[in-house]
């Protein structure tokens, strides 16, 4: 029996990227809390595994040649269940390029600009019109890149379900703290709806829904002191 992958998480857009993934692949994982108000993720043996001090990470006892590896960047990580399964990330040369321009539009662009906008938008002490705007509005755009892409596809690499996918799902589901109506994006609208109706997806985003971060540090200094000022706790 395969031993179980061991994930270093919490409930985030980039948290819950692994385990949709690890649910859609039926790959056995154990959860370890990464509590990143508290500043777990400057914890020495975390950072053995995640020198960037972020989660998520994995450690797969059994990696490359049967031998244990770490793998830290959930970009990384999902390509890297991709391989390993031969599932959602497709070996062809022209239908996995297609995937990676997609993921990688992901982490370059899509979760940092989402991110800048929570932000903004809910966490900083004090609200700043022009950063709120300036992050909103690119924001959007990225929703219309989305909703333009998705017209003529049914999903964002073309007509196969794929790691892309699974890497968008949990920042668009925060469209409301972004300042975005999905009304405004019909094709990403109906994307997000076919998304959120599997069954993998619905398991994968309600590991610890009970720990949702706005409730963790929206409002709590010493949380944010750890988050955003990146101290060690």
């Amino acid at each position: 029996m395969t031993s179980a992958i061991e994930l270093y998480y919490w409930p985030t857009p980039n948290g819950w990227k692994i385990t949709v993934a690890l649910e859609e692949l039926d790959l056995p994982y154990n959860v370890n809390f990464v509590n990143i108000g508290k500043g777990d993720q400057f914890e020495p043996d975390f950072l053995k595994i995640a020198p960037n001090n972020r989660m998520p990470a994995i450690v797969d006892p059994h990696g490359p040649d049967g031998e244990p590896i770490s793998i830290f960047e959930s970009g990384a990580i999902l390509q890297y269940l991709g391989r390993k399964t031969g599932k959602l990330y497709p070996s062809d040369e022209r239908s996995r390029v297609a995937v990676e321009e997609w993921l990688m539009w992901q982490m370059g662009g899509l979760g940092p600009m989402a991110g800048q906008a929570h932000h903004f938008r809910i966490y900083a002490p004090e609200k700043l019109p022009y950063a709120v705007d300036r992050y909103t509005n690119e924001c959007n755009r990225l929703y219309g890149v989305m909703d333009r892409r998705l017209a003529d596809n049914e999903w964002l690499a073309g007509n196969n379900y794929s790691i892309a996918d699974i890497a968008c799902i949990g920042w668009i589901s925060r469209h409301e703290r972004q300042g975005q109506d999905l009304a405004d994006f019909p094709n990403l609208k109906r994307w997000y709806e076919t998304m959120m109706d599997r069954p993998a997806v619905k398991r994968g985003m309600a590991v610890a829904q009970d720990l949702d971060q706005k409730s963790n540090i929206a409002g709590n200094d010493a949380a944010q002191s750890v988050l955003f000022g990146q101290k060690s706790k």
